[in-house]
C-alpha cells in the first residue's frame, strides 16, 4: 500500500467513476484498476461494489475511505510543517566547546545567531579536547569548537580563530618584568598548568628542555580558576590572550609571551561531513565564517566591557 494508492481511491470515491479518476490522475483507466485490485488485495477485502455502469463502497470500502482521508491529510500536515520549519526554523542545536571557547571567543556568534534565528535554541554542552571531537562523532553534539589540528576523517574542521598562549602572572611578580618568558625562567616557581588538552601538550614540549626541573603546584581544568589563583598569588599559569584580555588591559594580571616562540593556538569548527545540516545549522555556519573573517571572535565581549566602562 502506498500513497499514490490511497490518492487514487479517495479520488474514485469522490468523483463515483473509474474513468473520471483515471482523467484527474493522468493515467488510463486499466492502470487505475490494476491499483484498486491490488489494494483490495492487499486488504483481503472488497473495496467497491460494480452495479453495472455505477459504483458504490462497500462496507469495508466506507471504513477504509475514512482512514485513508486521515492519512493522507496526516502526510498534508507533516509536509506542511517540515516547510514552515524551513521558513522559520525552529529546533535546537547541540554545541560542545570549553567554557572559556563559550565565555571569550563565541558570544558575538551566540548573539547574532539568536537575532537571526530566535525560534532555535543553542544548547551548550561543556567538554573538553578530544571529548568535544567525540562528541560530534557520535552525534550527540551538532557543531564543536576545539583547538586543531583534528585528524578525523569523518569530521569537516574550519579553522575560525588564532591566538597566543601567555604566560599570566601577578603584576608584582619578578618575572613580569620581562618581555618574554622563557621554559628557563620558570624553574622553582609554582606552576598551574592545564589537565589535559591541546595547550597542555604544546607546554610539554615548551617544556622539555626543564621539565625535570619544574615545581607543579596544581592541574586545572578551569581557565577561570587558573586566573584567579594568579591574581592570589598561589602561581604562574598559561593561558589564551582573548582570555584574559580584560585582565591585563586593566592591571589585574601581567601577560607575557613565551620565547623563543610565541606559542600560537588555532580553535576550529567540527562538524560530521555526512550529517544533512538543517537552514538552521547552516545559519549557524554562516554565522560563525562571517565573525572569523570580520576579526570579531575573541573581540565582542570585551569591546562590551570597554563600551561599559566608558
Amino acid at each position: 500500500m502506498d500513497l499514490d494508492q490511497l490518492h487514487t481511491f479517495l479520488e474514485i470515491v469522490r468523483l463515483k467513476s473509474f474513468s473520471k479518476a483515471a482523467e484527474t490522475c493522468f493515467r488510463t483507466q486499466p492502470a487505475i484498476s490494476a491499483q484498486i485490485r491490488q489494494l483490495e488485495q492487499e486488504l483481503n477485502t472488497t473495496l467497491f461494489d460494480r452495479l453495472g455502469t455505477r459504483i458504490a463502497l462497500t462496507a469495508a470500502g466506507r471504513i477504509f475511505a475514512e482512514y485513508a482521508e486521515q492519512i493522507l491529510d496526516l502526510r498534508r500536515r507533516a509536509q506542511d510543517a517540515i516547510n514552515e520549519l524551513e521558513r522559520v526554523p525552529r529546533g535546537a542545536l547541540m554545541i560542545a566547546a570549553n567554557e572559556a571557547t563559550c565565555m571569550y571567543v563565541l558570544p558575538g556568534v551566540f548573539a547574532e545567531f539568536n537575532t537571526r534565528f530566535p525560534n532555535v535554541q543553542l544548547l551548550l554542552e561543556r567538554l573538553y579536547g578530544a571529548k568535544v571531537v567525540q562528541a560530534v562523532l557520535e552525534n550527540q553534539a551538532d557543531f564543536g569548537f576545539t583547538q586543531l589540528p583534528v585528524q578525523e576523517r569523518k569530521l569537516q574542521a574550519v579553522k575560525i580563530h588564532t591566538d597566543q598562549i601567555l604566560c599570566i602572572l601577578p603584576p608584582g611578580h619578578p618575572l613580569a618584568d620581562k618581555e618574554a618568558i622563557a621554559c628557563q625562567d620558570l624553574v622553582g616557581h609554582p606552576l598551574l598548568l592545564p589537565k589535559t588538552g591541546n595547550t597542555r601538550a604544546k607546554l610539554n614540549a615548551w617544556f622539555e628542555l626543564v621539565e625535570d626541573l619544574l615545581h607543579i603546584s596544581m592541574e586545572l581544568d578551569s581557565t577561570e580558576l587558573m586566573k584567579r589563583f594568579v591574581m592570589a598569588g598561589l602561581g604562574i599559569a598559561f593561558v589564551a590572550e582573548s582570555h584574559c584580555r580584560e585582565e591585563v588591559q586593566t592591571g589585574r594580571l601581567a601577560g607575557r609571551p613565551l620565547a623563543p616562540e610565541p606559542l600560537i593556538r588555532q580553535v576550529g569548527m567540527i562538524y560530521r561531513k555526512d550529517k544533512a545540516l538543517s537552514r538552521a545549522a547552516l545559519g549557524f555556519i554562516d554565522v560563525v565564517l562571517e565573525q572569523s573573517a570580520q576579526g570579531a571572535l575573541g573581540a565582542a565581549q570585551d569591546q562590551k566591557r570597554s563600551a561599559g566602562r566608558r
